[in-house]
């Protein structure tokens, strides 16, 4: 079953999708600065674009990660991405995610 995400008043957009590797969600964020929560471990992996992300939220570092960089989002955490441009990404978020995701 494909599931449907829609945050922001429809500015980020997900589809969520379980298959035998684990959850995934592969979505899209237009312009703008957007807070997440993580309650569990996740990856966020760029597809297409540029965007800089800030790890908690409101309290660490930014970090400009580009199209095919990914970070990793400890469970229980938040993290803002500011984004400058329409960006493209996958996160797969099921325990332990053995390897990165050929693309």
């Amino acid at each position: 079953m494909i599931g449907q995400n829609e945050y922001y008043e429809g500015r980020v957009r997900s589809l969520e999708f379980k298959n035998n590797q684990g959850n995934f969600t592969v979505g899209v964020m237009e312009p703008g600065e957007w807070t997440f929560e993580a309650p569990i471990k996740e990856w966020m992996r760029l597809v297409s674009g540029s965007w800089d992300v800030q790890q908690p939220a409101g309290q660490g570092e930014w970090k400009t990660y580009r199209e095919g960089e990914e970070f990793e989002v400890p469970g229980g955490t938040d993290f803002t991405v500011r984004v400058t441009d329409t960006v493209a990404y996958q996160c797969p978020y099921t325990g332990e995610f053995l390897g990165h995701l050929d693309m």
